[in-house]
């Protein structure tokens, strides 16, 4: 099973130099506002944006969160969550 993360984006405190975008396009993209956006991302009443994103994915991000001078892009791995049911089955 290939591992999922989630993309999040401290837009507020994105300083909008655009280093993200230069270096993962797939999923960058600078706004009208001088900021960075994450494509297709879910914007939160906090103002920051997320994306769940496949493995296949994470080092082209983890590039864009590197080049970041400001440090606004994190990547948390996603922990899947097991009924009980699965629970019993794990080793």
């Amino acid at each position: 099973m290939e591992h999922k993360y989630i993309l999040q984006h401290d837009r507020p405190n994105c300083i909008g130099c655009a280093a993200c975008e230069a270096v993962a396009p797939d999923f960058w993209e600078m706004n009208g506002d001088g900021k960075s956006d994450i494509k297709n991302a879910k914007n939160l009443d906090n103002g920051w944006q997320e994306l769940e994103i496949d493995g296949k994915n994470l080092q082209e991000n983890e590039d864009a969160a590197n080049s970041c001078p400001v440090n606004v892009i994190h990547i948390v791995k996603k922990v899947p969550l097991y009924n009980n049911a699965q629970q019993k089955n794990l080793p």
